[in-house]
């Protein structure tokens, strides 16, 4: 069981199911989204996640892209992508334990800041790792 909450505490989170994919994003909207130069996720069926404290705000970011967050302390939890039924994806970030899901390769890196180098030696994906 992994479990995770927002930095106010308000939200929390539990996840029943062994991640199905873990990367770190470097596309345009993650990084406005979080303010962040990338953001590491992790993706888990719809059907082992839940809210278990809390009620999140959503914003779509752009065309059948659902992200939520908390209202109260801001943090990005969530994205949902109408394109993949059934997946959530979750920021790796706000797990209680991240360093039990490290990333397996970094996406969109078409995207990211030329002054930021990849050297973890895992593979990189110029758009989404499907799509590459």
């Amino acid at each position: 069981m992994l479990a995770g909450g927002c930095l106010c505490g308000k939200i929390r989170y539990e996840i029943s199911a062994e991640p199905i994919h873990h990367t770190i994003c470097h596309c345009v909207d993650c990084r406005r989204a979080s303010g962040a130069f990338f953001v590491a996720w992790i993706t888990v069926r719809e059907a082992d996640f839940r809210f278990v404290a809390g009620a999140t705000k959503s914003h779509r970011s752009s065309a059948g892209v659902e992200r939520a967050f908390c209202a109260e302390c801001g943090t990005p939890l969530t994205y949902r992508n109408a394109s993949f039924a059934g997946e959530v994806d979750v920021a790796t970030g706000t797990l209680d334990r991240p360093g039990e899901v490290p990333p397996r390769d970094h996406t969109w890196v078409s995207q990211k800041p030329a002054w930021v180098v990849l050297a973890d030696g895992l593979p990189h994906h110029a758009r989404a790792g499907s799509e590459s």
